[in-house]
């Protein structure tokens, strides 16, 4: 409906900004999913969370919609699909990048760029550094896995040597 609406990243952003409460405030989940709480008890407080966040009248239905069918405890994945869905309409995908060292920021746009021209995508990437993997880079986007690390050359050459003897 927001896509119709042509709201789905709207809607998307007011959700994990719900989904981030409902994780992290203390009470909030138990007061959505604790079935010891009459439903219209639950229902107003989903409500007033709604009209916190700013949700117009078809997401608080839909928030009302899994307080009343005891769903809102899945509420945080809920918020996660709706980003991803979101992304893939807009062809954004995520993926990470491990590195030995931290990379400079021109070397990241070049990699960026490498993995947006590999993928047809626009890539948002989540660096990490691990020294374990001695040195190069392991790009993960998607389903891809671009493995160029030393760690995982020696393996390979560790096996190559064994696979002779």
């Amino acid at each position: 409906m927001g896509k119709e609406q042509g709201k789905a990243e709207e809607y998307a952003e007011k959700l994990s900004e719900i989904a981030a409460l409902f994780e992290e405030a203390e009470g909030v989940a138990d007061a959505l999913t604790n079935p010891l709480y009459p439903l219209e008890a639950r229902q107003k407080v989903m409500a007033k969370i709604a009209e916190s966040a700013g949700a117009d009248a078809i997401l608080t239905r839909f928030l009302d919609l899994l307080v009343e069918k005891k769903r809102a405890g899945i509420l945080p994945d809920i918020a996660l699909e709706m980003k991803a869905m979101v992304d893939r309409e807009q062809g954004i995908s995520h993926g990470s990048l491990i590195s030995a060292i931290q990379l400079d920021a021109s070397l990241l746009e070049k990699i960026q760029a490498t993995l947006e021209k590999i993928t047809g995508t626009k890539v948002i990437l989540e660096t990490q550094v691990d020294p374990s993997i001695i040195g190069g880079i392991i790009a993960k986007v998607g389903d891809l896995v671009l493995d160029g690390s030393i760690k995982t050359q020696l393996n390979g050459l560790k096996e190559s040597i064994k696979g002779r003897e």
